[in-house]
């Protein structure tokens, strides 16, 4: 089993890598390999709407001069999705937004497989972009892994986020729930617990 943990931080090393590497050790833990996956620094194209991912059915993104074709080959063959974002105006940041549109849109979502985010802050505006990434799961059948409190750590570097006791505490817990969710599934597929049976998309239109 693997975890693919995304950073959308253009800092590579800088706070919210350094929450990520919390939660990725505790599942390193429970013999379930991980990836920390930057998204890096060059421009990603948000979303245009074209809908050719659909039209060429690969489940890629048409414009592959960035990064997120190369997370969709490797979400191939990744269990699990961990998304990490410092905040930026109470919000993820531009380039993980736009990253995330494309790939989730170019996919179709990664059914069943369970997601979870982080954010990272100076102080302020978590919540809200803890919402924002959540929504990317709860709108694609991927069960939503939680903590023991919401998944953030403050700081502004990555020594000030290590003194976030707290914090590293609920990136821990993290780690272990998506390791014990991810065993938990795999024991179920042995026991021959089918997946849920999906129900074709009804899409209703308000105004007409």
């Amino acid at each position: 089993m693997k975890v693919l943990l995304v950073n959308g931080s253009p800092h590579e090393k800088g706070c919210t890598n350094r929450a990520l590497q919390e939660v990725a050790k505790e599942i390193y833990k429970q013999d379930i390999d991980t990836e920390i996956f930057h998204i890096g620094t060059d421009p990603i194209r948000g979303c245009m709407g074209c809908g050719m991912c659909r039209k060429n059915k690969l489940g890629r993104c048409i414009f592959g001069d960035d990064k997120v074709n190369v997370f969709l080959k490797k979400m191939e063959e990744a269990d699990a999705l961990i998304v990490g974002s410092p905040v930026h105006y109470a919000a993820a940041s531009g380039g993980i937004t736009s990253f995330l549109d494309r790939a989730f849109y170019a996919s179709g979502g990664f059914a069943n497989k369970p997601g979870a985010a982080i954010v990272s802050c100076r102080r302020g505006g978590s919540t809200a972009a803890l919402e924002q990434l959540n929504k990317y799961f709860t709108i694609s059948n991927m069960p939503l892994i939680s903590s023991s409190y919401w998944n953030m750590v403050h700081g502004n570097s990555p020594a000030e986020v290590e003194q976030d006791l707290e914090g590293m505490m609920v990136m821990r817990t993290l780690g272990r729930n998506m390791a014990w969710i991810l065993k938990s599934i795999e024991a179920g597929k042995a026991a021959g617990v089918a997946l849920p049976e999906k129900e074709g998309k009804v899409r209703t239109n308000f105004i007409r």
